[in-house]
């Protein structure tokens, strides 16, 4: 373990756990890079001048952070209309919830965008007052039109790039699909807009696409989940803002080095959710490429690095690996290595050390293989295969049971009968609540993390 500090820039360490011992001609390096920080416990919200971090001036202020809520205005937003009374105690709630000085904006989303505060193409300042006139001009919030998200995410993204904020965040709200753009607008859309502002997405009720909202999610590096009851909104927006507002730190990426003759794998996040990276690497020079890993507060994360390094024999040894977390310098500058670990090979005749599997490697691989034996599962349950969803369900309830992750099992033991968790063994559910479904397919990919 290595890391490195300035007195107001947040602290991160590496941590990497693996099993280095390869038998003579082996060639895969598997590891488990743990990543902490803790950011609020060393900077206090201090921004670092010269970097992703320094403050900019808005109506006079110096925020740190700049939020837009998107709230979907289509209208099925009135079907009941609990979901549109459940948006606006929500965005009010959100707004609460805004820490003093935050830039904010509220967009209504349908086949258009609209900026409902503060409007002009301008973001507030949080404060008493605007706070009051935000939670006013929720009024204007009603149902009616389509649903062209892309759109929605463009306007968030001119908002946000109003302001120079390090920490750029929107929580976006929808009720049902995006039909009124082509999948190819949205794809665009969200091109466009990935790395320039994290966003967390939400479908409430369960007329919405599931794979829809956690793509958003996934592409702009935030969380996605399903809030069935629009009574519950309030309280899952408050805890996303309050998330939001403990970010210390924009645009930390994950730089893996590797020397002559290494190939990458992959490189995905474990914990707490499982995220491929692998296609999201930029060049960063010589042999090395950065992954892209968003906003951080007080918290720790979990990746999965594999490598193949050359055939060697017996009593060889080499630096398979170098994994740093890099901040880069919004003003073109030298970017900050923040801390750094290294992945190693070695090999030997013992048979004992080269076969043994390393439990963090083991935990999170069988968390990946239970997260797409669910997503497999249902998908074959969509499609009528039904022994093909036994079987990949089955095997989700084995995983999950193996380990330790309860909130999985729970989820699963709606949607099939288990008869034997151990081997796998379950019979599909005559009748399966919607919202079971759907909170199931949204939440495989959330991971319990290992005991080290």
């Amino acid at each position: 373990m290595a890391n490195f500090s300035k007195s107001n820039v947040p602290q991160f360490s590496v941590d990497v756990y693996q099993n280095e011992f390869l038998p003579e001609g082996g060639r895969e390096v598997n590891a488990i890079v743990t990543v902490t920080s803790t950011g609020g416990g060393t900077s206090g919200g201090s921004p670092l001048a010269g970097t992703s971090l320094a403050p900019s001036a808005i109506s006079g202020q110096d925020p740190t952070a700049a939020v837009v809520i998107m709230v979907d205005c289509s209208g099925s937003m009135d079907y009941p209309p609990t979901k549109m009374r459940g948006a606006r105690d929500a965005t009010a709630a959100a707004i609460d919830a805004l820490r003093d000085g935050t830039a904010f904006a509220v967009v209504g989303g349908t086949h258009l965008a609209k900026e409902i505060y503060p409007g002009h193409g301008a973001l507030a300042v949080a404060d008493a007052d605007t706070r009051a006139r935000a939670k006013g001009a929720l009024r204007s919030l009603t149902a009616g039109g389509g649903t062209a998200i892309g759109t929605w995410l463009r306007l968030a993204d001119r908002l946000l790039a109003s302001s120079e904020a390090p920490i750029r965040h929107g929580i976006l709200l929808t009720d049902g699909r995006n039909e009124h753009e082509s999948p190819q607008d949205l794809a665009a859309s969200l091109e466009a807009v990935a790395g320039r502002f994290t966003c967390d997405a939400r479908g409430v009720g369960t007329d919405w696409e599931v794979k829809e909202v956690t793509g958003i999610a996934s592409a702009l590096l935030g969380t996605a989940d399903i809030v069935a009851d629009p009574a519950q909104l309030s309280d899952d927006f408050t805890q996303m803002m309050e998330n939001a507002m403990g970010k210390e730190v924009a645009d930390v990426n994950l730089r893996l080095w590797t020397p002559v003759g290494v190939e990458i794998r992959f490189v995905k996040q474990v914990a707490p959710t499982v995220e491929e990276l692998t296609s999201r690497r930029t060049g960063a020079g010589p042999r090395a490429g950065d992954y892209p890993t968003g906003s951080w507060g007080d918290e720790s994360r979990d990746y999965h690095v594999c490598v193949a390094v050359p055939q060697a024999g017996v009593g060889q040894e080499m630096l398979a690996a170098r994994v740093s977390l890099i901040l880069p310098d919004s003003a073109g500058g030298s970017p900050q290595t923040l801390s750094q670990g290294l992945v190693r090979a070695v090999w030997t005749d013992d048979m004992a050390a080269s076969t043994s599997i390393n439990p963090q490697v083991a935990h999170y691989t069988g968390q990946a293989e239970l997260a797409q034996a669910i997503q497999q599962g249902l998908d074959a349950r969509k499609s009528g295969d039904f022994d093909g969803a036994t079987s990949k369900l089955g095997r989700a309830v084995q995983l999950a049971a193996a380990s330790g992750n309860a909130d999985t099992a729970k989820l699963l033991a709606k949607v099939v009968d288990v008869v034997d968790e151990a081997t796998g063994t379950v019979r599909l559910k005559a009748k399966v609540a919607e919202a079971d479904e759907m909170t199931l397919e949204t939440r495989s990919t959330k991971t319990v993390r290992v005991k080290k």
